[in-house]
């Protein structure tokens, strides 16, 4: 094993020029802990969050800082207690976010924290799911409780987290409503039950009386999203905490998404629903690592 790697680093918060593409140390995994060799890794909104410092108000990251939250790729090297996988096994999973992340050549990942790599995709296409899918999956099963026979409304359904949600939603037998300014036709193809171009026509006149909203966006959309609930239903973001005050005085409950490990078991599921042909990833751009930069900027 080489003494360093190919990695996108930050040494200070700030804008997309922060990041660098440089030589790093080569990571080695302890207990309980694999090391993989990254095929694809991903930038999310919550990458850009990070390097930015918004999220500085809940913990401070080590510096220099590997980003990074996806990974897809092949098993290189197993710490001490690691049962259930081998070197060379093709898994996806999260990175942590205390810790340096995937955007480089190698990465260390919790053994809880993965599961093998769906067989159907590629690593391209594998390494956009982790994120996504665990945060929808809280939000929607873990928080709202969503059911059979109950109807969400998803805010964003075309973009990363959206898309996802709309898919594990119809899957599990709700009726889906999506607000989106693109990708219609593909969303009522792959999960939406309706579609609503918020900037052709507010969503509160084609969405009332829904169990859950799924808030991807915050602020007046948030707000606004109250009025649609039926009494006892239940707001979640992802974005900004919903106020106590406004759920109290609509009737309705509100949550946010802090996501948590142990992660292995759900990512196993969303494998399992991926081989049955019924998730699918959209991609939207792939391009080399040394253009970390350009897919902030994106």
């Amino acid at each position: 094993m080489p003494a360093t790697m190919k990695a996108v680093r930050i040494h200070e918060y700030g804008a997309p020029d922060t990041l660098r593409f440089e030589d790093a140390p080569c990571p080695e995994p302890r207990a309980g802990e694999a090391l993989i060799r990254v095929e694809a890794t991903s930038v999310n909104p919550f990458d850009c969050a990070m390097r930015a410092g918004y999220v500085r108000s809940y913990f401070e990251l080590p510096m220099p800082y590997i980003p990074g939250l996806d990974v897809a790729g092949v098993i290189e090297g197993l710490g001490e207690g690691v049962s259930g996988f081998k070197t060379g096994d093709r898994v996806f999973a999260r990175g942590g976010l205390m810790r340096d992340g995937t955007n480089a050549e190698l990465a260390v990942v919790p053994d809880s924290d993965m599961a093998l790599m769906p067989a159907s995709l590629d690593p391209i296409h594998a390494a956009a799911l982790p994120h996504v899918c665990l945060t929808a999956w809280q939000a929607l099963f873990e928080l709202a409780q969503l059911g059979a026979g109950q109807t969400v409304l998803i805010h964003g359904a075309g973009g990363g987290v959206g898309h996802v949600a709309a898919q594990l939603a119809k899957e599990r037998g709700a009726t889906v409503i999506g607000t989106t300014s693109r990708n219609s036709d593909l969303l009522l193809e792959m999960s939406c039950d309706s579609i609503v171009d918020y900037t052709a026509e507010p969503f509160e006149a084609a969405a009332k009386d829904v169990d859950v909203v799924l808030d991807t966006v915050g602020g007046e959309t948030q707000e606004r999203s109250w009025s649609v609930l039926k009494p006892g239903g239940i707001l979640v973001s992802l974005i900004q905490q919903p106020s106590p005050e406004a759920a109290a005085a609509h009737g309705v409950r509100q949550a946010m998404v802090y996501s948590a490990p142990p992660i292995g078991p759900t990512l196993a599921e969303v494998a399992r629903l991926v081989e049955a042909g019924k998730l699918r990833p959209i991609v939207s751009e792939v391009m080399p690592l040394s253009d970390i930069r350009r897919a902030h900027e994106m």
